[in-house]
């Protein structure tokens, strides 16, 4: 049986960003990997003034949430004390005693890759890959380095890549000043914003727990679009002149009972009498909207009616829905990690103009999409369309 071939992405990851996620993928075609460890530091030695990691592992699982052959790994985070990457490979290797390993750094680093701790074991212990970035030496003295390490056992292979102009530092910076962070994937921009994280204003008090509990009880996938939704969401709402915080705070919670099993979502809708119509009580997909406004009020303590109430229709929808009910219901359909599907562009197009507009066609594509499915559209999604075709907005 051929040895399975696992790359390892190591450092901090504070934050990661779409640098990191680029030489990741590159290592994987050119160096013929299976998969990446996604591996952020707990207590990296040479750093101290770095997020908690408990927070870059939740913003790492997001960002890697769409990426099948990047695998978040906690071997560090969950270690106690400073953490050298010699005991890093010990410990892969006995999780993974089949594995042949390539542990991905820049030519920044292979320049001081002699200075790591029992260096000479390491280079015994993998394959390093050499991702070209911007650094100070030359490229003869990147020959020698690497001319020199192998001398003494290493295996240095140089990446045929384009790099990427992003950076961690960069990054931080950006979100310390407000300003936009394109290499910064978006579940995790809305992390850093929820929680105010890197100088950022923290936007919602409650992020911690509501944070830790989401993360608890929701898939990686699940969070990832949760936080998606949120960040579409108060932009939708900004555009529209509605209340960025309540859109936020809605997109957050629309799926908290999301991945409740369907028995118990079925007994929380019993015992607080939430609907008693029986297509929404045999799908979670359509439940899981009551349970979570239930959810949001008791677990989380949302009091705002209007939250709760976008909260429980974004869905199916129903006649005579507010603006900030159709802009977290649009936000759940357009977020940026959504697979494609066929009226995905002009839905996102036309949120921009008209969420009167932007819903008529979201719930026409469903419908549409449904009866092609040989099944039936829920009749409030159907009440919903024939309520918007009445409306002057949608004349106009």
């Amino acid at each position: 049986m051929a040895k399975e071939r696992i790359g390892i992405m190591g450092g901090t990851l504070d934050p990661i960003h779409q640098g990191h996620l680029h030489i990741a993928r590159a290592a994987l075609e050119s160096a013929r990997l299976d998969k990446v460890l996604m591996l952020p530091s707990g207590a990296p030695p040479h750093k101290q003034d770095i997020v908690p990691a408990e927070d870059r592992w939740r913003m790492v699982c997001a960002a890697c949430a769409q990426e099948e052959r990047l695998i978040p790994c906690r071997a560090e985070i969950d270690r106690p004390g400073v953490i050298y990457t010699v005991d890093t490979l010990s410990i892969l290797r006995e999780d993974y005693p089949r594995a042949d390993f390539f542990y991905i750094i820049g030519a920044d680093t292979l320049m001081k890759l002699h200075h790591w701790r029992h260096y000479e074991q390491v280079l015994g212990m993998c394959t390093f890959l050499v991702c070209p970035r911007a650094w100070h030496h030359t490229p003869a003295e990147i020959t020698a380095q690497r001319r020199c390490l192998t001398a003494l056992g290493g295996r240095i292979v140089m990446l045929d890549m384009e790099p990427m102009d992003v950076s961690s530092t960069g990054v931080r910076q950006a979100l310390a000043a407000g300003e936009p962070t394109p290499g910064l994937p978006v579940p995790v921009r809305e992390y850093c914003g929820v929680k105010g994280l890197y100088g950022m204003t923290q936007r919602i008090p409650q992020a911690e727990d509501w944070l830790a509990r989401l993360f608890a009880a929701l898939s990686v996938k699940r969070f990832a679009h949760t936080l998606a939704v949120a960040h579409t969401a108060r932009q939708l709402a900004r555009t529209h002149q509605l209340n960025a915080y309540q859109a936020e705070v809605a997109g957050l919670l629309h799926d908290c009972a999301k991945c409740m099993p369907l028995k118990d979502m079925q007994a929380l809708c019993r015992a607080r009498a939430l609907t008693e119509d029986k297509a929404v009580i045999e799908s979670g997909n359509l439940l899981h909207s009551l349970a979570g406004a239930c959810l949001a009020a008791s677990d989380y303590g949302v009091t705002d009616p209007e939250v709760l109430r976008a909260i429980a229709c974004h869905t199916t929808g129903k006649p005579g829905m507010s603006h900030l009910d159709m802009a977290v219901f649009l936000a759940d359909k357009i977020e940026p990690t959504r697979a494609d599907y066929p009226t995905l562009h002009q839905v996102r197009l036309l949120a921009q103009l008209s969420l009167e507009k932007a819903m008529l066609a979201s719930l026409e594509g469903t419908d549409k999409y449904v009866r092609k499915g040989g099944k039936a559209t829920h009749p409030s999604s159907l009440e919903t369309i024939r309520w918007l075709r009445s409306l002057p907005e949608i004349a106009s």
